[in-house]
């Protein structure tokens, strides 16, 4: 916050929604330009469906999506025809409207007929989905889980994963979708901010139950059943890079119109939130990544009719001060000047990897929890500037009446609770940035440094320099080309500040 202006430079700066600022010259920014957009519905389901023709099996995790309204007629016909080839098939769908967000705007259709077209389609474009109708269940309820990914760098590409996440589940029992249940979002749909409402969702002071829960104690159940959550966890790392990689190449066109090559500016690092959902056969499978994932650590509790009050929650405590903590400490520009003896925290890596497991958490994580808040202000040195209300509600955690605020920090940090996944298993993923290399030629190309569009003259000297044109592609055929590829882009509705 500058309210009176800023007056020195950062070395941190922390933004709330998106990349906004283009007066920072140095420092480290939590926002890349271009993510919002990158991430959204519409933007991520180009990006996969790309992937998924060039490499089908490995990118099997995402569903099948259709845009709106844009493929409307092909989504009618495909469905037609997959329906005719398979008349048993009674498919289940989604829509997703394209800048939703909390699960607003949702609904499941099963015909494509039952889409609402009432004008909203066109004014709100949305994605259409296949609906997973065979999900794992817990206690009988439907859940997804949030994983915490820190995308630390782009070019070199480094990728971290929170090794706990959070498991939001419904509220009401879960049944596969009829015509008389699909209306029923409670049944269905795994937001937060939706079941919150509901008068089943359960606050627990617990991480183990309640309506949101840790990941690591799902994991724990079912290692207990005898899954092979080493698997999980390798197929989740997987799905994980593998959305990065599909994602970066539209990033790096934007990153270089906010911060062009060889111009001061900040680096840039962000925590992203990915909602997976796990099938029957434990198979994860990508609903969305979320650019700006809610970091609070509280919700609101009702103390009498319209009079509410802000109490800790145990689970995003437990989850999410981690993941800033240990967010912080790696992007920490005066870490290279100290000697940081923890390693990284253990959790299986992909299907290579030998070794690792889970553990389910007791008195250990009930202590890592408590450490968390201290060891962020403390290690931070912010300790002396704490409101007295912090202080008080540390003091109230540990349990006892000592400020802790006012005793010297000698106990160590945690162990870090993000796991590096990138570069690290860099080679069996590599061969799957073929799109990054077609974004970098497309880089090098751009006519003016900053702009995120090839334009005509960049275009002829993209043809020229690659040699593609001959006595039978003449360059008046290069211009005729472009002409039409700029229709045909223009034609797809697409937001014109996107790249192309």
């Amino acid at each position: 916050q500058f309210p009176f202006g800023r007056r020195l430079p950062c070395d941190i700066y922390w933004h709330g929604v998106s990349f906004h600022d283009n007066n920072i010259f140095s420092g480290q920014v939590n926002k890349f330009p271009g993510m919002m957009e990158t991430v959204r519905k519409i933007t991520l389901s180009r990006a996969m469906r790309i992937m998924q023709d060039l490499f089908p099996l490995e990118y099997n995790f995402y569903p099948r999506s259709w845009i709106l309204p844009e493929e409307l007629p092909l989504f009618v016909a495909e469905v037609r025809m997959m329906k005719d080839n398979n008349p048993s098939w009674k498919p289940t769908f989604i829509v997703k409207p394209d800048g939703g967000c909390q699960g607003d705007g949702i609904y499941l259709i099963k015909d494509p007929s039952d889409i609402r077209l009432t004008g909203s389609i066109q004014s709100r474009p949305a994605v259409v989905q296949e609906y997973i109708c065979k999900p794992l269940l817990m206690d009988k309820l439907k859940f997804d889980i949030r994983l915490y990914v820190l995308l630390k760098s782009l070019e070199p590409l480094e990728i971290y994963i929170a090794k706990d996440g959070l498991s939001r589940f419904c509220t009401e029992p879960y049944q596969e979708p009829t015509l008389k249940n699909l209306h029923q979002v409670f049944m269905h749909l795994t937001n937060y901010s939706l079941n919150i409402h509901s008068g089943n969702f359960i606050h627990s002071d617990s991480v183990n139950t309640g309506s949101k829960r840790t990941f690591s104690s799902i994991l724990c159940r079912l290692s207990s059943r005898g899954a092979d959550v080493k698997k999980l966890w390798s197929d989740i790392i997987s799905l994980v890079i593998k959305t990065i990689i599909a994602l970066t190449p539209e990033l790096k066109v934007y990153y270089q119109s906010d911060i062009p090559a060889g111009k001061p500016g900040p680096t840039c690092f962000q925590i992203l939130g990915f909602d997976i959902l796990l099938m029957k056969n434990l198979k994860p499978v990508l609903l969305e990544v979320n650019a700006n994932p809610s970091m609070r650590i509280e919700h609101e509790q009702e103390l009498s009719p319209g009079v509410f009050e802000n109490v800790p929650s145990p689970v995003d405590e437990e989850v999410k001060v981690a993941v800033i903590r240990d967010t912080l400490r790696l992007v920490d520009p005066q870490k290279k000047k100290r000697k940081d003896t923890h390693t990284l925290s253990e959790i299986p890596g992909p299907a290579v990897q030998q070794g690792g497991g889970v553990v389910c958490e007791g008195a250990a994580a009930l202590h890592k929890r408590r450490c968390c808040s201290q060891a962020l202000f403390q290690g931070l040195g912010w300790m002396d500037e704490a409101p007295a209300s912090l202080r008080e509600r540390w003091a109230r955690i540990q349990g006892s009446e000592t400020d802790p605020f006012n005793n010297p920090f000698s106990a160590a940090l945690p162990s870090l609770c993000l796991k590096q996944v990138f570069p690290k298993y860099a080679k069996q993923f590599s061969y799957l940035r073929l799109v990054d290399r077609v974004a970098a030629l497309f880089i090098r190309f751009l006519g003016v440094k900053g702009t995120t569009k090839l334009g005509p003259t960049a275009f002829r000297t993209f043809i020229r320099n690659c040699k593609l044109s001959n006595s039978n592609f003449s360059m008046a055929a290069v211009d005729i080309l472009y002409i039409d590829i700029t229709r045909r882009w223009n034609s797809m509705g697409i937001d014109h500040k996107e790249s192309g």
